[in-house]
């Protein structure tokens, strides 16, 4: 749990309040991809959004694709899902690597906190207040 509520508090740090995440937000900063963040599915105590990057130029793809769910009450994001094929090698590495379910959650949390901390680190923001 403790890796879930880094990770929600990093996403805190990019995005603001949660609770008024609505829509699509895209970050762009210079010497980085754009990333954008999509609330999927709003609920009462929840929210489940796509956080990916968005590379090259129409039609641009999109990686890795992590299905976030945001547990407002609980102040705890857990990513639940990332794209089922990955073109970048490492990405394809820590999916081979993760074979049981909870190796699958550790690999997809552990990469969500790393790269939310290197978003920061880019610059990237969604802040909305």
């Amino acid at each position: 749990m403790s890796l879930y509520e880094s990770n929600h508090a990093r996403l805190v740090r990019l995005a603001g309040s949660l609770k008024e995440l609505r829509g699509e937000y895209v970050s762009r900063v210079s010497n980085d991809c754009d990333l954008r963040l999509t609330v999927l599915e709003r609920a009462a105590y929840t929210v489940t959004c796509e956080f990916t990057y968005l590379l090259g130029e129409a039609p641009r793809h999109t990686y890795p694709d992590l299905t976030l769910r945001v547990y407002l009450d609980a102040n705890l994001t857990e990513a639940q899902g990332w794209a089922v094929e990955h073109e970048h090698p490492r990405l394809r590495q820590l999916r081979a690597a993760a074979e049981r379910e909870l190796d699958q959650r550790w690999a997809r949390n552990m990469m969500l906190n790393k790269w939310l901390e290197y978003c920061m680190d880019r610059g990237h923001s969604f802040r909305l207040t």
